[in-house]
């Protein structure tokens, strides 16, 4: 998988993708990140990429020429499954989407700032809109960090262990159940007998039961309450 993001904030970008699972992604190829600067793309001497809103209003607008350039520039050299727009009145983000996009090979993030981008980009250019959540951040560099992460780690061979992706939270609908490590006693504070007991059997029907629980209480639209 390769992964381009437009952004005009670069640095934003560099933490998320220099460690960890993410860094190991790359490290192993088995996913290609590209961070572009969009103010590469600007075409005056300032390399300015945005502009006030026509109309009048508080706060500025990205530009549509920068990022219409980067675009196009991106598209001239591969095919993209899509060009994703990170904004709070996107489709919001959950593991069914991540699944989805976890299967294409080719995908483009631009991140908004300031009061967003040119609508034109919007109606021309992206195909799909995505928000992490009902909330608005300063820009979409974060976000889209959140988006590649949440696909990067259900790429075969990126986890060391498979089967972890597949018992995370809402792969089947809820929410993980409760979960314990070594001491088994700490400070009078135990770790449920049926974990201990060895019984394979018990231990996944207590772990459903309790993920069903968890899910009432925490998620209760999830299930119908």
């Amino acid at each position: 998988m390769r992964i381009d993001i437009i952004t005009c904030l670069p640095k934003l970008l560099e933490s998320p993708f220099g460690d960890s699972i993410l860094k190991r992604a790359q490290n192993k190829n088995l996913v290609e990140i590209k961070v572009h600067d969009l103010r590469s793309f600007a075409k005056n001497k300032q390399k300015q990429v945005d502009d006030y809103a026509y109309g009048g209003g508080a706060g500025m607008v990205l530009m549509i020429e920068p990022i219409a350039n980067c675009i196009e520039h991106l598209k001239s050299e591969r095919s993209y499954d899509e060009i994703i727009y990170m904004s709070p009145d996107g489709d919001l983000l959950n593991q069914s989407l991540a699944n989805d996009l976890s299967l294409r090979k080719n995908i483009m993030i631009l991140c908004g700032h300031y009061k967003g981008v040119d609508e034109r980009v919007r109606e021309h250019y992206i195909t799909r809109e995505i928000s992490i959540g009902d909330y608005v951040l300063s820009g979409g560099e974060l976000a889209a960090a959140v988006l590649a992460d949440a696909i990067i780690r259900l790429i075969p061979g990126v986890l060391s262990d498979e089967t972890s992706a597949l018992t995370d939270s809402f792969q089947d609908g809820l929410v993980a159940p409760p979960v314990y490590t070594r001491p088994a006693e700490f400070k009078g504070m135990t770790v449920p007998d049926v974990l201990l007991s060895g019984h394979e059997k018990k231990i996944e029907e207590w772990r459903f039961e309790q993920a069903v629980n968890r899910t009432k209480k925490r998620r209760p639209g999830a299930i119908g309450g």
